[in-house]
């Protein structure tokens, strides 16, 4: 009689622990869905391109934390390795400092490309997929190769960096993404009439990680005229 009172003391002491260790079990945790990141504000700067607010967007005072918010990628192609590289929103705010356009795809896409002040041939484009609940923001830059021609003569080579907040697969990278890249590439400089060769290309992951990839993938110089379009500019 004494041992059967003794267990049911023990067990009864031990019920609290048994709860508590249920309670917190991650098993039995639901998973709160986080909401949609809310990046509508960027549509009011893509009305049709004669008429975009490119500049009004780059001033916006939420596009700074933006950038921030986004692109937190490590890169070591702006800078310099005595005195620092800057932060990728910094390098990202450098190459679209002279706005050139904001264009929007299929109500879903924004694409922002601009130019590095007083050096146009260092070119970048911000891609948005607001199609997402996460969006999905990648960041270009085209970088002359210091070792090639000058960017005003032919034959000057370049570097296409490209990060995103998420990672990309090199063999499944977003169509969308790809034909932003080859219109892009497919207009030369502001101040130039020459289209920029890109012979390398470079996806890195979030972590910092690249991989070389060839330019085509992602669509740098892909970009072709339709025979309809090519009559349609000679008219």
């Amino acid at each position: 009689m004494r041992s059967t009172i003794q267990l049911a003391i023990f067990v009864l002491a031990l019920t609290p622990m048994w709860t508590s260790a249920q309670i917190s079990s991650p098993q039995i945790k639901r998973d709160k869905k986080q909401p949609k990141e809310n990046l509508e504000w960027l549509w009011q700067y893509a009305p049709p391109p004669a008429d975009g607010r490119e500049n009004q967007l780059v001033l916006d005072a939420r596009f700074r934390p933006f950038l921030a918010q986004y692109l937190t990628a490590p890169q070591t192609f702006w800078g310099n390795p005595k005195t620092g590289y800057k932060t990728l929103n910094e390098t990202a705010l450098d190459f679209l400092s002279v706005p050139d356009k904001v264009v929007a795809d299929d109500n879903r896409y924004l694409s922002i490309t601009g130019c590095v002040f007083r050096f146009c041939p260092a070119r970048g484009l911000l891609w948005v997929d607001l199609g997402l609940p996460h969006p999905l923001v990648a960041f270009a830059a085209i970088d002359w190769i210091k070792d090639s021609k000058t960017p005003s003569e032919l034959g000057a080579e370049y570097t296409l960096w490209v990060f995103a907040n998420h990672p990309i697969d090199p063999d499944h990278i977003p169509p969308a993404l790809t034909h932003s890249v080859a219109r892009w590439t497919a207009q030369p400089p502001t101040g130039s009439t020459v289209i920029q060769q890109v012979t390398h290309a470079i996806l890195v992951d979030p972590d910092g990680t690249p991989h070389q990839i060839q330019p085509a993938t992602i669509g740098a110089n892909t970009f072709t005229v339709k025979p309809q379009d090519d009559q349609k500019a000679q008219q």
